[in-house]
């Protein structure tokens, strides 16, 4: 056991050979009761030690989307408001880098909890310090109910955004405690989480909670209107059979889970309805977010730290397989395009993809349409004022190649936390390709470590301009290409995310 002095109070964690982690440490006080639909509150602190050697709730979701292993999925909560922490025993002669994770899941679904996340391997291969956390998802965390307000029952926007802004204050005050440096955090998340690394970015209130950040295939133009928040919180009290002048009291005083249940029933009649769109998704408030991050970051009014953002060159392949959630057949394409200009506009884009409207151009197209498409707007615009790094995953092992994934979705968490040495990373190299999987995770382990350490990558890598384009290619062997996909990238200039009708 390792006990450690917080701010709030004492914590007691588990010693695991090489190093100690702690579980589900309160960043924010639990979010229910009178804090549902709330900003996050401060911690009440305790007397005593605190026992951080099990994990907690997961955020409220469907069921099979906490799932944490064989033995089932996590238990989920309203009182989800936790973070991990994962160090060396080993002493330090300086206080080490900070990593914080920040779990994908669409906004809807995920917890820090999944094993992978636990940082390990990357926390004894870089002598860091690894802290995960959860943030409130879906109805609770990404839908702005703000409009049914009343004198006596508040509600705020952003609800998951500000989450994450306490998670790093907590980092703040409390990492110097774990043998971590506050004045040297690397913010680093996949997907949805990777869209928390740009939001952040935009975000006033984390000014200073953070010195870096790498986003891994990120669907960057998530970010809703006030208008289009509201068109969507409507629906969802409109799911939960309230009327609008009933509302602060029916989300008051509803079950967590039929709050839930209403929201993805919303969220799922628009990703059928209204392919490229994803409601669920932070809302530029104009107050804690004030501006669209991709445009803030563009206009240079976002955080000028150092920036590693890219994608895998495969990402849809996941989503055709067993989630309908992003556009990947031609007919879905067509909705999303056509809702995003004229004619014109999808004409020029699928000129870009020879061989469409096969299934293969398809999924490419959509995969990119979602995540390349626009990290490369991310990658122009904060190019013009901090350093910025390009990279796209391209290698796959065998396995998954004959199963026609190809460099997916998600792929890349398994080297970038080192799991090429466990259960999953041997079954995926069976048939071969070990040695170039391992490779493959120095490539991102060095570079991401170099990264957090410095704030620049390795000298193998350099930086994106709008003049080079340079790109690292993560593959066996790595490689850097200048302006790859060229013709994708100027047929897909100018496209934004569909506007929530």
């Amino acid at each position: 056991m390792v006990d450690i002095t917080t701010a709030d109070g004492v914590v007691r964690g588990l010693r695991r050979r090489r190093i100690a982690q702690w579980r589900s440490i309160p960043f924010a006080a639990p979010p229910v009761g009178d804090l549902r639909f709330r900003a996050p509150q401060p911690v009440e602190s305790w007397s005593g030690v605190r026992l951080a050697t099990e994990y907690g709730f997961a955020a409220m979701q469907q069921r099979d989307g906490a799932r944490i292993g064989p033995r089932g999925p996590q238990p989920t909560s309203e009182d989800c408001l936790t973070l991990n922490v994962t160090a060396p025993l080993e002493p330090a002669t300086a206080p080490r880098p900070v990593m914080v994770f920040i779990h994908g899941g669409g906004y809807v679904l995920g917890t820090s909890a999944l094993r992978l996340y636990s940082g390990a391997r990357l926390a004894l291969r870089g002598d860091v310090v690894v802290v995960s956390f959860n943030y409130r998802l879906g109805a609770f965390g990404y839908v702005d109910f703000s409009e049914f307000s009343t004198a006596t029952r508040p509600f705020e926007s952003n609800l998951g955004l500000r989450d994450q802004v306490a998670a790093l204050r907590w980092v703040q005050r409390n990492i110097a405690a774990f043998g971590g440096d506050p004045n040297n955090v690397t913010i680093f998340g996949e997907s949805a989480g990777a869209h928390a690394v740009v939001s952040l970015l935009a975000t006033p209130a984390a000014a200073g909670l953070f010195h870096r950040g790498i986003a891994q295939s990120a669907p960057a133009d998530w970010s809703l209107t006030a208008e289009e928040a509201r068109i969507f919180a409507r629906r969802c009290v409109d799911n939960l059979g309230a009327t609008p002048d009933e509302a602060a009291e029916a989300l008051s005083s509803a079950g967590a889970n039929d709050i839930r249940k209403a929201a993805d029933r919303a969220i799922g009649d628009v990703l059928w309805r209204q392919p490229g769109s994803f409601p669920a998704a932070p809302v530029v408030d104009g107050d804690f977010l004030p501006m669209d991050p991709i445009d803030a970051i563009a206009a240079g009014r976002a955080h000028a730290v150092p920036l590693i953002i890219g994608t895998n060159r495969d990402e849809a392949t996941l989503f055709k397989r067993f989630d309908r959630t992003l556009p990947t057949t031609a007919e879905q394409l067509h909705v999303a395009l056509s809702r995003c200009g004229d004619a014109d506009l999808e004409k020029r884009v699928v000129a870009a993809y020879p061989g469409y409207p096969s299934r293969r151009a398809a999924v490419r197209m959509g995969g990119d349409f979602v995540f390349w498409r626009p990290t490369v707007e991310v990658l122009e615009g904060h190019s013009r004022h901090a350093p910025t790094y390009a990279y796209r995953l391209d290698y796959a092992p065998r396995v998954v190649q004959l199963a026609g994934f190809g460099a997916t979705h998600a792929f890349d968490l398994i080297p970038v936390f080192g799991g090429v040495d466990s259960a999953i990373g041997r079954g995926l190299t069976a048939a071969g390709g070990y040695r170039d999987f391992l490779a493959v995770q120095r490539e991102f382990q060095d570079n991401w470590l170099s990264f957090a350490r410095k704030g620049e990558p390795l000298p193998s890598w350099p930086q994106y301009t709008e003049q080079r384009r340079s790109t690292r290619i993560i593959d066996s062997p790595a490689r850097v290409e200048v302006d790859p996909d060229r013709a994708k990238r100027l047929a897909w200039h100018g496209v934004r995310v569909p506007a929530l009708v």
